[in-house]
């Protein structure tokens, strides 16, 4: 029967096993073994980081505009206190926010300096499938950075633009908001197929009320 060879050095500090370590042990002590531990967890953190850079639009990414967020939608700081989309102090730059664990996920605040403007399509995908009022929409406007929100219902598409206020158009069953100041938006999922930039919309809020 196969004996495991015993490790003579650390495979963290490289000091010397104790004698009474077990076959298998990696590590010369707890200390080691907690060091061992963060570093995995922030190579972890830092792939994940890299990761999700990849699926969003480097516009987005190069600007310190991002927060975390609760399970209750309520922005947060990387170090889990509240932030505010009119406080620029409370926000942080990409890596720090894709790399915290506080909250539940990743969001961008929204501000006119930058000219972003985001179409919210509410409940516009059904198992899986957008919805044929949502398609028309999306098809009849730029090709675009497109998400799914977090519920896994809604899209939204990112545009380069201004509108003068947020917007919400309400027609039977649709849905649309328009959003470009003072807001941030939960990051979700990239939809497969669409660009990793951001189209140019001029009058978004008069474009899309045409389209509802």
């Amino acid at each position: 029967m196969a004996t495991t060879a015993r490790r003579a050095r650390c495979e963290s500090c490289a000091g010397p096993m104790p004698l009474m370590a077990r076959a298998d042990a990696r590590f010369c002590g707890g200390t080691c073994r907690k060091r061992a531990h963060r570093m995995r967890t922030s190579a972890d953190r830092q792939r994940v980081a890299a990761e999700q850079a990849a699926r969003v639009p480097a516009e987005l990414t190069s600007r310190p505009r991002w927060v975390r967020y609760s399970s209750r939608k309520v922005p947060l700081r990387v170090d889990g206190r509240f932030a505010a989309v009119n406080d620029p102090s409370s926000w942080s730059d990409f890596d720090a926010v894709a790399t915290s664990t506080v909250g539940k996920g990743a969001g961008f605040v929204l501000t006119r300096h930058d000219r972003f403007v985001v179409v919210d399509l509410d409940h516009a995908v059904e198992d899986g499938r957008v919805l044929p009022w949502a398609q028309r929409i999306v098809d009849a406007l730029p090709p675009t950075y497109i998400e799914r929100g977090r519920s896994g219902t809604g899209l939204h598409l990112w545009f380069r633009g201004e509108v003068p206020a947020g917007r919400r158009i309400r027609k039977n069953d649709v849905a649309v908001e328009v959003y470009s100041d003072r807001r941030y938006i939960i990051i979700g999922d990239r939809v497969s197929g669409t660009p990793l930039e951001l189209a140019e919309l001029p009058d978004a809020a008069g474009v899309i009320a045409s389209l509802v």
